[in-house]
């Protein structure tokens, strides 16, 4: 067991970042990976995978509720929502607060991240796994959406980076699984690094939606666990009218969905495609 002290992220090879670890609550292995879960004054509980930062207790709202929110609202009618990934319960919580999604199937081929944040990080799920509504696959995201006969309003691909379980998950064949597996109005949405530090993974994240999918893009939200910038989400839609819903119809659905959020808003949504010009040209 590692001892309390100060963990080091070394996600680059020429810079790091570190976080006090005032208690360590669990360090073991899976099948496919480490899990580091760890108390810190600021962030609260951390979790670790691989030896990189994935989600804090303090800032997970800042991605889940994009991750979630941003393809439901702009969707209009979702019911049928699938997550890939998401071990920690936090997607599925986001998308489960929607009263007219009436199904929401997640695919996580690590039982063991679940059953540690279920203990663990009780709050990034919040029940959301024992919602009737919540069908929990441990599987290969990759080999489900392949073989699935159903077909989803929202795909959400909560995964890590494109190393090791995930890197599958960053390929033209996934996304096009991913397409023929969404209803005509179906949008994926997918987490593409953070672009200041990680240019090359936003890049080819675009570049592989743009080759399936008629409506394209990148967008963008913070999290301060996630140094170097803004996080940077990927967006593919068979039809361009979902992206394409203005700020009224917009601020209209979320009223109507009595969801209170402490990050996402209808006017956040509006500009969240709106990148700084050195993002704009990873879309070039």
């Amino acid at each position: 067991m590692t001892p309390a002290g100060w963990f080091s992220e070394i996600l680059y090879s020429d810079c790091q970042q570190r976080f006090a670890m005032t208690r360590v609550l669990l360090e073991s292995r899976t099948d496919m990976q480490d899990i580091l879960i760890f108390e810190n004054p600021t962030f609260g509980r951390v979790l670790v995978l691989d030896g990189i930062v994935q989600t804090t207790d303090r800032d997970e709202f800042c991605y889940h509720e994009m991750l979630a929110h941003v393809p439901i609202l702009a969707h209009g009618a979702a019911k049928n929502v699938l997550i890939v990934g998401g071990g920690d319960g936090g997607a599925l919580r986001e998308v489960l607060r929607h009263r007219t999604v009436e199904r929401a199937t997640m695919v996580e081929i690590d039982r063991g991240v679940i059953e540690a944040c279920r203990e663990y990080l009780p709050g990034l799920s919040a029940g959301a796994f024992d919602d009737p509504r919540a069908e929990l696959v441990v599987a290969n995201g990759l080999q489900f959406v392949k073989e699935t006969d159903e077909r989803f309003d929202v795909v959400i691909v909560d995964s890590t980076d494109p190393v090791g379980p995930s890197l599958p998950l960053f390929s033209d064949a996934f996304y096009r699984d991913c397409s023929a597996a969404m209803t005509p109005d179906g949008i994926v949405v997918c987490q593409t690094g953070v672009s200041f530090a990680q240019e090359d993974e936003a890049r080819d994240t675009f570049r592989r939606l743009h080759r399936v999918f008629e409506d394209a893009s990148l967008y963008i939200t913070h999290v301060p666990t996630y140094g170097f910038g803004y996080m940077m989400l990927g967006w593919g839609a068979n039809s361009a009218r979902p992206r394409a819903t203005c700020a009224e119809t917009l601020r209209r659905r979320f009223a109507a969905s009595g969801i209170e959020t402490r990050y996402y808003t209808p006017g956040i949504h509006s500009s969240c495609f709106e990148m700084p010009a050195y993002m704009q040209v990873l879309k070039g």
